[in-house]
């Protein structure tokens, strides 16, 4: 005759596949927002403006410059793109979030390249439209670290459909309307030191 904890562990033993597949459930269902922004493919981003991986000082906005945006290309499109949007960041911010350079989407899908100094206007004469950088600004703002050398990560997602957001949509709006029309994303991270 089994003793009491004997049945127990036997049913215990009996269940772990299905605790198992619980549990990869769990975890794979945790990974899927991630996934969504990520995209299934990872091109090259690549900015001729940058002297190696440093962000030169024309392209920020220390010392009363205007902080003209850096040239960035790419290569083409994965197949279903239908827009292409960038977002770019301080990773090493000390406000306690990464703060926000530049929101541009609805690029259109034939464009490889951004021309150094991107006007500042709520829509571009190609159909691509600007949010709002964490200043409350539209377009391109430079880097101006306070301290230290801080981290850019310029992030451009291909996505399979455009943006339904009016101009000077939030960071936060525009990864909201991108999640699960992710195709790709491109990415490279410039360094800037005051």
């Amino acid at each position: 005759m089994p003793l009491r904890g004997q049945k127990k562990l036997r049913i215990v033993v009996s269940d772990f596949p299905m605790l198992l597949m619980v549990l990869m459930a769990v975890v794979l269902s945790g990974c899927s927002h991630a996934a969504d922004l990520r995209g299934s493919a990872s091109l090259e981003l690549k900015s001729s403006s940058l002297v190696g991986d440093m962000i030169p000082r024309k392209y920020s906005s220390c010392g009363g410059q205007d902080g003209a945006s850096p040239e960035l290309s790419w290569g083409a499109a994965p197949e279903h793109t239908q827009s292409f949007a960038l977002i770019v960041f301080d990773t090493d911010s000390p406000f306690g979030f990464k703060f926000t350079h530049w929101v541009l989407y609805n690029i259109p899908p034939e464009k490889r390249e951004l021309a150094e100094d991107v006007a500042r206007q709520e829509q571009l004469p190609d159909g691509s439209r600007q949010g709002l950088n964490d200043y409350d600004q539209i377009g391109y703002v430079g880097p101006c670290a306070p301290h230290g050398t801080h981290r850019y990560a310029f992030t451009l997602y291909a996505l399979d459909a455009k943006l339904s957001l009016p101009a000077r949509a939030s960071k936060k709006q525009v990864v909201k309307a991108m999640k699960g029309h992710v195709v790709a994303t491109y990415k490279f991270v410039g360094r800037f030191q005051r």
